[in-house]
C-alpha cells in the first residue's frame, strides 16, 4: 500500500462526546431487537483532520452504524440476557470473542462485504469496546453489571399488525427513536417465530417513558392509535384477565418481570446459592442426589430451594394443543368432577388449575390431544357443577403459562415427595403400623403403638437382641422396666407404657 493510500481509520481520529442528547441509533441482537444511543464523534486535533473527516464522511459513518451494531451485543441491556453471547463472553477467561464470529451475526450483514479487517478498524474507534492486540478478538472494557430499574423503564405496545418486510424491524426502531434514547426494541413473537403486532420497549430513562406514555397525539401506527402502557401494568392486566391469584399471581409477574429467556444474573445467583449449599455443613450434611421430573416426554431438572423445588422455565418443553379450557361451570365444580370421568380414557390423571366458586379453569394433559380425545372430553363432560359448559383449546400465551405453573407445581411436588421417602422410618415409634396391637397383634408387625417401622422398616427386623423394653418372639414376656431418666435409657418416639394384667404368656419350647 503507498504512503498515501492509508486506511481512513487512521486519516481521521474519532473522541466521545456526551451522547445524552444525540438520538437515538437502531440495533438488534441475534435473539432480539434493539435501539441503542448514538455515539458522537468530534474531529481530532491533528491540522486538517476536519477535511479529511469530511472527505471521507461516509465511510466513517459507516463505521460508526457497525460499531454501535457491535456495541449493543455487548451492552448490559443485551449481553447477560442473550444466551449465545454469554456463552462466547464466558467462552474465555479474558472475556475476549473472535471478531470474525459477530461479524458473521445476521444483522452485520450490511458490513460484511467490507471484510474483518475493515470491521476490526472500526471497532478500535469505540470507547466501550477494546481489540486485541493482533486485531482478531474484541472484548468490553468494564464488568457487565445489572441494567438499574429496566422492568420500570419499559413500555408495552399494540398494534402494529403483521409483519410487512424485512424492513418492519427498522421502522418499529425509527418509531420508538422519535420519542427517546431506548436501550432495546422487542418485537414479540410466538413459539413459531409469528410477530405478534406488539412490542416491549426499554426506554434509557423515565423522562423517554413519560414522553412515550403521555405524547399528544397519541402514538399510532398507519393512522391507527396504538394501545400503550407500562410494563408494570401490562403484567396486571395479564394476571387479572387469568384470574390469577396468590402464589400463581406471583410467579406470573416474576416469568414476565425477568423474561422467559435466559437471564446470565439468575444463573450466577443460583451457581452460588449452590455452592453456598454445598460449603455449608459439608462435614455433617450427605450430598443430596440430583432430582429430575418427567414432563411432557421430558427429563427435567429440579432445583431445590427455599419454597420446595423448581425448574428453569426454558428447560420445559412446549406442547402445543395438550391443554383444554372450560367455561360455564356451577359454583360446585370440584376436580374429582372432572378427574373421575376423565380417568376412564386417559392413563394419567390431568392436572386441573380452578378456583372453586370461578366458572371457567384449564385442563393439562401430558400431550398434544387428538381430535377423539378432545371430542371424548366435550362429550362425557357437558355439565360441571349443574351447569352447561364449553371447552375450547386456550390461546397460546395461556397455555404456555399454564404449563409452566404445572411443571413448578411438579417439581415442588417431587421435592416434598423426597424429603419425605428419606425422613421414613427414622425412628418415628417402637412398632409397626396399627397402634395398640394393630396389624398382627402382640407379637405381630404392630407392638406398640409408634407409626413406621424404625430403621428403614425392613422385612427382616427383629432378628438379634431386642431393644430396652421390648421383647423377643418365644422369650417369656417381661413387663418393661420403668425408665430411670438417664442419658442412655428409652428410645425417642417411645409410647407411654401399657399396664397389663401380671398373666404369663404361653411359651412353647424350641421356638426362635
Amino acid at each position: 500500500m503507498s504512503a498515501t493510500a492509508k486506511p481512513a481509520v487512521e486519516e481521521v481520529k474519532m473522541d466521545v462526546e456526551d451522547a445524552g442528547s444525540a438520538p437515538s441509533e437502531a440495533k438488534q441482537t441475534e435473539s432480539g431487537t434493539a435501539v441503542v444511543p448514538p455515539t458522537i464523534v468530534k474531529a481530532g486535533s491533528d491540522a486538517g483532520s476536519e477535511t479529511k473527516q469530511e472527505a471521507d464522511g461516509s465511510d466513517s459513518e459507516e463505521k460508526l452504524r457497525a460499531v454501535r451494531q457491535i456495541e449493543f451485543y455487548f451492552a448490559d441491556s443485551n449481553l447477560p440476557f442473550d444466551k449465545f453471547m454469554w456463552t462466547l463472553h464466558t467462552a474465555n477467561p479474558e472475556h475476549w470473542v473472535p471478531v470474525s464470529t459477530v461479524a458473521s451475526f445476521k444483522r452485520m450483514r450490511d458490513w460484511q462485504k467490507h471484510g474483518i479487517p475493515w470491521i476490526t478498524n472500526a471497532l478500535r474507534m469505540s470507547t466501550e469496546l477494546e481489540v486485541s492486540e493482533d486485531g482478531t478478538k474484541v472484548r468490553r472494557r468494564t464488568e457487565v453489571q445489572p441494567p438499574k430499574d429496566q422492568f420500570e423503564r419499559s413500555i408495552y405496545a399494540k398494534g402494529f399488525g403483521e409483519e410487512e418486510d424485512t424492513e418492519t424491524q427498522r421502522k418499529l426502531e425509527d418509531f420508538f427513536d422519535k420519542y427517546g434514547r431506548t436501550n432495546a426494541v422487542r418485537m414479540r413473537r410466538t413459539e413459531d417465530k409469528k410477530f405478534k403486532g406488539s412490542v416491549f420497549v426499554e426506554f434509557a430513562d423515565f423522562k423517554s417513558v413519560e414522553t412515550f406514555l403521555n405524547a399528544i397525539p397519541k402514538p399510532s401506527w398507519n393512522n391507527e392509535e396504538l394501545k400503550i402502557m407500562t410494563k408494570e401494568a401490562y403484567c396486571e392486566m395479564k394476571i387479572k384477565e387469568k384470574g390469577l391469584t396468590g402464589k400463581a399471581a406471583r410467579l406470573r409477574k416474576q416469568t414476565i418481570q425477568s423474561g422467559k429467556g435466559f437471564n446470565a444474573f439468575r444463573e450466577m445467583e443460583e451457581a452460588k446459592k449452590n455452592k453456598d449449599k454445598k460449603g455449608k455443613g459439608k462435614e455433617d450434611e450427605k450430598k443430596e442426589p440430583e432430582l429430575f421430573i418427567e414432563f411432557m416426554g421430558s427429563k427435567i431438572r429440579v432445583e431445590p430451594g427455599e419454597e420446595g423445588g423448581s425448574v428453569k422455565d426454558e428447560d420445559v418443553p412446549v406442547a402445543k394443543g395438550a391443554s383444554l379450557k372450560f367455561d360455564g361451570a356451577g359454583e360446585s365444580t370440584t376436580f374429582d368432577e372432572i378427574k373421575s370421568v376423565l380417568k376412564e380414557r386417559f392413563s394419567r390423571a390431568p392436572y386441573v388449575q380452578h378456583t372453586r366458586g370461578e366458572s371457567s379453569g384449564l385442563v393439562g394433559f401430558e400431550k398434544t390431544l387428538t381430535e377423539d380425545e378432545i371430542t371424548f372430553v366435550k362429550e362425557h363432560l357437558k355439565t360441571l357443577g349443574g351447569k352447561d359448559v364449553s371447552w375450547s383449546i386456550p390461546d397460546e400465551e395461556t397455555e404456555r403459562a399454564f404449563q409452566l405453573e404445572r411443571a413448578q407445581a411438579s417439581a415442588r411436588r417431587a421435592v416434598h415427595y423426597s424429603q419425605n421417602s428419606r425422613g421414613s422410618g427414622r425412628g418415628r415409634g417402637r412398632g409397626g403400623r396399627g397402634g395398640r396391637g394393630g396389624r398382627g397383634g402382640r407379637g405381630g408387625r404392630g407392638r406398640g403403638r409408634g407409626g413406621a417401622r424404625s430403621n428403614g422398616g425392613s422385612k427382616d427386623e427383629g432378628a438379634g437382641a431386642a431393644a430396652p423394653g421390648e421383647e423377643q418372639a418365644g422369650d417369656k414376656r417381661k413387663r418393661a422396666v420403668e425408665p430411670d431418666g438417664g442419658p442412655h435409657v428409652g428410645q425417642r418416639g417411645a409410647a407411654v407404657p401399657v399396664i397389663q394384667s401380671a398373666k404369663k404368656a404361653k411359651t412353647g419350647e424350641g421356638s426362635s
